[in-house]
């Protein structure tokens, strides 16, 4: 993931709702047009539900 910072995240998942489950927020990234690495990487993370976008971020980038 380093070509992928925190902020692409952000922008990838703008106008998503929480809660939300990886596939509906993989959707949202893909639909604001974010690169296939990180939709994949949102699709793949093991959490059934994810409350607000701080969650993703941890999930995605882990303690960065």
């Amino acid at each position: 993931m380093a070509d992928v910072s925190p902020i692409d995240l952000q922008k990838a998942l703008s106008g998503a709702d929480y809660p939300a489950d990886p596939k509906k927020l993989a959707k949202v990234a893909r639909d604001n047009g974010a690169p296939k690495e990180l939709t994949e990487r949102i699709s793949h993370l093991g959490k059934k539900k994810f409350e607000n976008p701080a969650e993703v971020s941890k999930a995605v980038f882990g303690g960065q």
